[in-house]
């Protein structure tokens, strides 16, 4: 049975049903295009004979039901590319759900490539044809039409038949564990915290004055706080190059502020002005010892970049031999670390990430393995003693 729920007593009914579940997938549609948070509009839960469109909008309606199905830890939740999902959830609950399960990672470790869509997977798993025209409507305006609910509804019903046979691969090949590092990150509550004081890190700027650093620290944690305040996004409250220009500069008076790039006179004079000013006073005022290290440096040593492009061939070789997408061994800043160090604190160098690449590309890197071709195919060539070895 498909419905839209709209009152609290059928939705304590309908989680009762599926509360016995072995799994459900779950899914939301919600907007944040001018909102710091975003807005819940819609969640679909689908058990194994039964799915819903709940509407948090409803007047009257508690989520008080789902959220308690959310946290039941005997329940697996199945999502499609879950990050933003389970921070709708995090902000409401205030925990995460678990436990988890990503089918878009789970696909990347069953060879499906990098990111795979929903469309794509529903289509190559479950023979589904995704209608993507609702996509992008208002799910705020109400009432919803019948496209949209079926649209909705769709991205949870064929998420079961994708779920079972990406479970079912990952038994036949002993890969679950694979997932654990990625279920792990997505179910960790310091992955959606959004701390004012760190804000400054996403700007990620190479700068090393340590003033200016000082004044993106304090800036930054300011703009998160006012956007969180009046659940605005960071940009409509400051632009990142409007926050570097100041944070540059150092303006001292309005004058100075309103000739910042984006900004102008109305902007200085107006109600954030001043409080921008302050800002840079208190900082311009703050003993040295208080400002930011820079952020650490990783440049490659000059002339290693020809061994980073080695190591890059490998990896797609080997994520093509095991059918699992590269990104999920390594990334460019791992084989860069990897050029630079034997023991660098990366992915690919530890657990099955290793056993199938990181081990090889410490042999590649010292001259105990060799890359040629053959025809339009690379091979891997062992030094004669290592390949004696490995008799």
């Amino acid at each position: 049975m498909d419905l839209l729920i709209t009152e609290t007593a059928a939705l304590a009914d309908f989680c009762r049903q599926i509360a016995g579940s072995a799994y459900i997938t779950v899914d939301t549609e919600f907007m944040r295009d001018k909102t710091y948070w975003p807005q819940l509009c819609l969640v679909q839960v689908a058990g194994p004979n039964q799915s819903a469109a709940i509407d948090p909008l409803a007047p009257g309606i508690d989520l008080k039901p789902l959220f308690e199905l959310m946290a039941d830890l005997k329940l697996l939740k199945v999502f499609h590319a879950a990050r933003q999902d389970i921070e709708i959830f995090f902000n409401l609950m205030g925990q995460v759900p678990g436990p988890i399960f990503d089918t878009q990672v789970a696909a990347m470790v069953c060879g499906f490539g990098e990111s795979v869509s929903y469309e794509t997977l529903a289509a190559k798993l479950a023979g589904a044809t995704i209608d993507k025209s609702s996509r992008f409507t208002d799910w705020a305006h109400r009432p919803l039409t019948e496209r949209q609910l079926t649209y909705a509804l769709a991205d949870v019903i064929h998420l079961r038949v994708a779920y079972e046979k990406l479970a079912a691969r990952l038994d036949k090949t002993g890969r679950h564990s694979w997932l654990d590092e990625e279920m792990a990150i997505l179910t960790d509550p310091a992955t959606y915290r959004l701390d004012p004081a760190t804000a400054w890190r996403r700007l990620k700027v190479r700068s090393g004055n340590r003033r200016m650093l000082a004044l993106v620290r304090e800036l930054a944690a300011w703009r998160e706080t006012a956007a969180q305040q009046r659940n605005l996004p960071r940009s409509r409250i400051l632009r990142d190059e409007s926050l570097l220009e100041i944070a540059a500069h150092a303006p001292r008076s309005a004058d100075e502020l309103g000739r910042s790039r984006g900004l102008g006179k109305g902007f200085a004079e107006g109600k954030l002005g001043p409080e921008i000013l302050a800002i840079v006073a208190r900082v311009i005022a703050m003993p040295p010892s208080e400002y930011p290290e820079p952020l650490p440096r990783r440049d490659p040593p000059p002339g290693i970049g020809p061994l980073i492009d080695l190591l890059r061939v490998l990896l797609k070789l080997r994520a093509e031999e095991n059918d699992v997408a590269f990104r999920l061994i390594a990334d460019s800043e791992d084989l860069e670390l990897i050029a630079a160090d034997d023991h660098a604190e990366v992915r690919a160098l530890q657990g099955w990430r290793a056993e199938i690449f990181g081990k090889d590309a410490l042999d590649l890197k010292h001259g105990r393995l060799a890359l040629t071709a053959e025809g339009k195919r690379i091979k891997l060539v062992r030094a004669a003693a290592d390949a004696a070895a490995a008799q």
